[in-house]
């Protein structure tokens, strides 16, 4: 397992994160070990990076933050728009006492099945962005040798409704529609539960039916997990931000390659360059010190986490993410049982609420 020293402290100025001077001594040491990193292992297959479909996903992966469940039901939210304009709404997951959501449907411009996670909905970001820094290689995968994941990214997906509502959703829209693909998405800690899901559906459809693409995701195993990653899910796009924090956390130290969290393949890093907006294509080794690794630990930003591709990623309701979802529960359980929506959409709708033991599907 991984420790930073007892001595890192942290504070957020001005939105820029700064931290004392041991950061520097651990980036001096991580240039110094540059040569001993770890390798992740080819997957053998292509890679294409498509701008259109990155725009049209980080839609998706704004929407599923939204926090009026009609509107998402109905697809009529302010985010359901542009590219996503036409999404067949297959299921709706809400988990409000673990605070989690996410939601299946039909794509029928990209002849896919999409899959949304949402992020974290915190009314302290800054908090959760401490906490990632001392997240633990704690849990080893299951069937992966000398792979390691934090428990914690691996059960908000696994050991939660998600795992699931999102496969039996996937099963179902794919006997309506055939075997068409499945893409999976998610900003933040939803991009960390998007990962596992993508690699479960995976692991169950075959590698060529499922591709994954996250914004802003942080680290969520080691090098060995990251190689089965890549040969799993070989379609794989992590979408980085100029200065967002969130990718480089859990630390990464080149110098424990054993020890520490490890990106798996392949960032695509956006920034700006001489008064331009490059889409840098990263290499393969999920670590590229050229692409986002290159920023410097004092200019990492928490405004950059918040905007992929001119979309904005925030939650619009950043109240603790229990009350806002069992208020957007109850106001959701009355609109369905008050109005004729239900029988102009067949929905799935699946809702974890410990304060009501009722599933909504019994209404349907």
């Amino acid at each position: 397992m991984l420790l930073l020293p007892a001595f890192w402290s942290s504070r957020l100025f001005m939105g820029r994160w700064t931290c004392t001077g041991v950061v520097a001594l651990v980036l001096l040491l991580s240039a110094a070990a540059h040569g001993r990193e770890l390798p992740v292992k080819k997957s053998g297959h292509s890679f294409v990076y498509n701008h259109t479909l990155a725009k049209t996903l980080v839609e998706y992966a704004s929407a599923v933050y939204m926090t009026d469940l009609t509107a998402l039901y109905t697809w009529t939210c302010s985010r359901c728009n542009d590219q996503t304009q036409g999404f067949e709404m297959r299921s709706l997951i809400v988990d409000v006492e673990n605070c989690l959501q996410a939601f299946v449907g039909v794509a029928h411009n990209l002849n896919s099945i999409v899959v949304a996670i949402r992020g974290t909905q915190e009314n302290s970001v800054q908090n959760w962005i401490k906490d990632l820094i001392w997240k633990q290689l704690d849990l080893s995968y299951p069937n992966m040798p000398n792979a390691k994941v934090h428990s914690g990214f691996f059960s908000s997906y696994n050991n939660t409704i998600l795992r699931l509502a999102i496969t039996s959703a996937v099963r179902k829209a794919r006997k309506s529609y055939g075997n068409i693909n499945v893409i999976v998405t998610g900003h933040s800690m939803g991009g960390a539960m998007a990962s596992f899901c993508a690699l479960d559906l995976a692991m169950k459809l075959g590698s060529d039916s499922v591709q994954l693409m996250t914004f802003g995701q942080p680290r969520v195993g080691n090098a060995a997990f990251a190689s089965y990653f890549s040969k799993y899910v070989p379609n794989t796009i992590r979408v980085t931000h100029g200065h967002d924090i969130v990718p480089h956390l859990p630390p990464y130290f080149s110098f424990l390659p054993q020890l520490t969290f490890h990106h798996f393949p392949r960032e695509v890093w956006i920034h700006d360059s001489k008064g331009n907006t490059t889409e840098q294509i990263c290499d393969d080794s999920g670590e590229d010190s050229k692409c986002c690794r290159c920023v410097s630990m004092f200019s990492l930003s928490i405004q950059d986490h918040f905007t992929y591709l001119g979309v904005d990623m925030e939650a619009d309701d950043w109240s603790t993410c229990r009350i806002i979802g069992a208020q957007s529960v109850q106001k959701f359980r009355k609109e369905l049982t008050s109005s004729i929506i239900m029988t102009m959409h067949n929905v799935d709708v699946s809702i974890v609420d410990p304060s009501v033991q009722t599933d909504l599907n019994s209404f349907r």
